[in-house]
């Protein structure tokens, strides 16, 4: 049974609610495609040091984030990365985000 996702641009605008609730900036910085575009969350904290939030799918098909740099690396690394998939995938949403703790708000 195909679990019911919701669409892509709705969740990103949850995102940015929790984001601005808890005092973060966050900004759309690439739109994707509305209904089922990918989200990457880019947790700008400082000092040219990010975290990069990417959506994924585990083995059985069910939807987790997973972070490529396995925490905090630099913000020039995290930008590479993310042209390297927006040129390979154009419905990527791409959101970036200024705090502190680096946090993604993602659940």
């Amino acid at each position: 049974m195909i679990e019911p996702r919701l669409k892509s641009e709705i969740r990103v605008a949850a995102l940015l609610r929790r984001a601005q609730g808890a005092g973060a900036f966050a900004v759309v910085a690439r739109r994707g495609d509305p209904d089922a575009g990918a989200i990457a969350v880019k947790a700008y904290l400082g000092s040219s040091k990010a975290r990069l939030f990417v959506e994924s799918r585990d083995e059985s098909g069910k939807a987790v984030w997973r972070e490529p740099f396995d925490g905090v690396a630099e913000e020039a690394t995290v930008d590479q990365y993310l042209d390297k998939e927006r040129r390979f995938d154009s419905d990527l949403w791409i959101v970036e985000i200024e705090d502190k703790e680096g946090r993604g708000f993602l659940d």
